[in-house]
């Protein structure tokens, strides 16, 4: 199999050292060259044909976004991760690059003079995307098409819609949201891998896709319907109490499945206070998150569906749902957020119909 030929792109030299050191010690790896700006960078597209791209934001001449827009123009499926700083600034500047077209991000902090720490964190964070990014995957029937299986108390009505997401996430969760009417009667709960900080940041900007607000999650909310929250970033969001008076909590426990917030002590929470009245929808992203809480989902009698492969930019978390038999439909992008709605809109009118109403 050949390498991954990766190019860097970064206007620190310690930078692009520690970045060429680090990559070059996998062997599915292969630096095809390096950039000290977005100029050069957009001219060693064509000469080095690489098949990923790691890209600063803040560099002279021209910017990480300035050549992001300038890549897809030309490179619409060329795989491409930010990278950016744990700052109010990084952080708005990572959401541009998403919205602008980038696959991933990773963020880095203050590792250049820690040459050994820095290498890790290389290791730890970034090889794996730009693996999971590359990855070729043969679509079977099955991620391609919709697909529904039986589910016990599949007819309860939805009275929460809970969604896992990852990598590819913030752009599909616009997607979704944008679909949602001002009328929609549940509230929504949303795991979405962030840092703190990007993850206010990112709810502002959905509130101006979605027709309800959007809000980070904060511990003692009341739960209430046609709101929509997402954990903050680096704590836990869980739902406290029963389904008539339930309230949002947040804690910092342990990561789960290496991340924090994580889907499944979310999913665990929702199976637990409202049961058969769950809908999970997993998303596109990267590892198995969400999986083991879709289980305990499906074991409460709560709906589960998934992102198909084709629109996922990664299939790791809605593939391994599928893969395991948990998902009772699997859908593409496009459909998500109508599915939802109908959903909702279905099920409550069977619930209001079978009480006696006209």
């Amino acid at each position: 199999m050949k390498p991954i030929r990766v190019l860097v792109v970064d206007d620190s030299a310690a930078v692009r050292r520690l970045l060429r050191l680090a990559l070059s010690e996998d062997p599915e790896l292969e630096i095809c060259g390096v950039a000290a700006n977005g100029k050069i960078a957009l001219a060693q597209l064509e000469q080095n044909v690489p098949d990923v791209v790691t890209l600063d934001i803040e560099m002279p001449e021209m910017d990480g976004l300035a050549a992001l827009a300038q890549i897809r123009k030309t490179h619409p499926r060329l795989p491409v991760i930010m990278f950016s700083t744990l700052t109010e600034r990084g952080a708005v500047a990572t959401l541009d690059a998403l919205a602008l077209g980038a696959s991933d991000y990773v963020t880095k902090g203050a590792t250049v003079s820690d040459p050994t720490q820095a290498s890790a964190s290389i290791r730890q964070q970034l090889v794996p995307r730009i693996k999971s990014l590359c990855r070729k995957i043969e679509l079977t029937p099955l991620q391609t098409r919709e697909c529904r299986t039986s589910g016990r108390n599949s007819h309860a009505p939805v009275e929460l819609v809970a969604i896992g997401t990852s990598t590819g996430g913030p752009n599909a969760l616009a997607q979704v949201l944008a679909a949602l009417p001002a009328d929609f009667s549940v509230p929504m709960v949303i795991v979405q891998h962030m840092p703190a900080t990007f993850t206010r940041f990112l709810a502002e900007r959905l509130s101006l896709v979605c027709a309800l607000p959007v809000r980070e999650a904060a511990g003692g909310t009341k739960l209430q319907p046609g709101t929509v929250w997402i954990a903050p970033g680096d704590h836990h969001l869980i739902l406290s109490g029963i389904r008539s008076n339930c309230s949002l909590q947040l804690i910092q426990t342990p990561p789960e499945n290496s991340c924090r917030p994580s889907v499944d002590v979310l999913f665990r929470s929702v199976a637990q206070v409202f049961g058969e009245g769950c809908l999970a929808v997993i998303m596109t992203g990267m590892g198995q998150d969400g999986g083991r809480g879709a289980e305990v989902i499906r074991s409460s009698g709560g709906r589960v569906w998934a992102q198909d492969a084709a629109t996922s930019v990664v299939w790791g978390m809605p593939g391994f749902v599928v893969e395991n038999g948990l998902a009772q439909r699997v859908l593409p992008l496009s459909v998500i957020g109508q599915e939802i709605v109908s959903a909702v809109q279905h099920t409550r009118k069977q619930t209001f119909a079978a009480a006696g109403g006209p």
